[in-house]
């Protein structure tokens, strides 16, 4: 187990912009706002979906893609270093009309609507390839 105590510097509340991309949107403000890391709850709205699975026994990513409006029931994540570039990992739970919940990683969505909470910490985070699991996982 790795863990470290972290110093939440400031906290923010955001609503992203109808169109926009959801994740791009959070990886925007972190740079608008020097954000090396963070941790964020959100709620709305989206047009459309990509979400991932992570096949753990082929060590690969499996997209999905849903063309249909689907309410994010709920959705947490962080921001931290991935490459260079700033990463929003975020993973989400949208339902349909009927109820039905389709959860996974959120790698694209277009945002109808969205409200984030976000909590900015001064420690950075910073992801890196981890052998056993094949993913980028924070140190």
């Amino acid at each position: 187990m790795q863990y470290r105590e972290v110093d939440a510097t400031r906290e923010f509340l955001l609503r992203l912009e109808t169109g926009a991309d959801w994740r791009t949107e959070i990886e925007e403000f972190a740079d608008l706002e020097d954000i090396d890391a963070a941790w964020f709850q959100a709620m709305g709205a989206v047009q459309d979906a990509e979400v991932w699975f992570y096949d753990q026994d082929d060590t690969e990513y499996q997209s999905v893609r849903f063309d249909e409006p689907l309410e994010v029931a709920a959705c947490v994540g962080n921001v931290a270093d991935l490459g260079g570039e700033r990463f929003a990992h975020t993973h989400a739970v949208l339902s349909r009309p009927s109820g039905q919940s389709l959860a996974g990683h959120l790698n694209a969505a277009t945002v109808f609507a969205g409200e984030v909470y976000l909590r900015a910490f001064e420690e950075p985070l910073t992801r890196d390839h981890d052998e056993t699991t094949d993913l980028d996982l924070w140190l």
